[in-house]
C-alpha cells in the first residue's frame, strides 16, 4: 500500500506558485515548452547547464505525438536522468497556444512535467492524475480566471485535497 502512495503524485506535489506562469507569452508548443523550462531553471528545479539536453528530450517526445489533449490542455512530459524528482511548471495562455492538439483548438493551460529516468510507473500515474484533474471543466475555468499564481496554487491544492 505504501509503495503505491509513493508512486502517485498530483499537481499540488509538483508545483509551487513560483512554478506557475499566469501569462504565457508562447505562440506555439515549442515556445511554451522553452518558456516553462526557463521557469524550472529559475525555480532551481533543473540546472541551467541541463536545460538544453532536457529540452531535446521533451521535444523528441512531443514530436512523436502532440501532448495537446484537447479541451485547451497541453501536457508535455518526458523522463530524463538529469533530474532526481518529479518536477513541473504550469503556464496559462490568455490567447491560446498552437499545440497541434487532438481537437485542433488552442491550448490555454500547459502543464510541463519531468520524471526521473526509469520511473515508468510514476510517470504514468502522474500523467493520469494531471490529465484527470485538468479534464474537469470547472477546475480549468477557475484556473483560467484566477487573478494570480497564488490563487491558482490555492485552487490546485483544494482540488488535490491538500491544505
Amino acid at each position: 500500500m505504501h509503495r503505491l502512495i509513493a508512486t502517485v503524485m498530483d499537481l499540488a506535489d509538483i508545483l509551487s506558485k513560483e512554478q506557475i506562469v499566469t501569462d504565457l507569452q508562447a505562440r506555439d508548443r515549442w515556445q511554451a515548452i522553452d518558456e516553462l523550462l526557463g521557469v524550472l531553471v529559475a525555480a532551481g528545479k533543473i540546472r541551467s547547464e541541463d536545460r538544453e539536453a532536457i529540452a531535446q528530450v521533451v521535444r523528441r517526445r512531443e514530436q512523436s505525438m502532440s501532448t495537446g489533449m484537447g479541451f485547451g490542455i497541453g501536457i508535455p512530459h518526458a523522463s530524463t536522468e538529469l533530474i532526481h524528482e518529479v518536477v513541473g511548471a504550469l503556464g496559462r495562455s490568455r490567447h491560446g497556444v498552437d499545440f497541434e492538439a487532438l481537437d485542433n483548438q488552442p491550448v490555454k493551460l500547459v502543464m510541463l512535467f519531468l520524471v526521473p529516468q526509469g520511473q515508468f510507473q510514476k510517470h504514468l500515474h502522474t500523467l493520469a492524475n494531471i490529465a484527470k484533474l485538468l479534464h474537469k471543466a470547472d477546475f480549468r475555468k477557475a484556473l483560467e480566471e484566477a487573478p494570480d499564481a497564488e490563487t491558482m496554487m490555492a485552487l490546485i491544492r483544494q482540488h488535490c485535497g491538500k491544505k
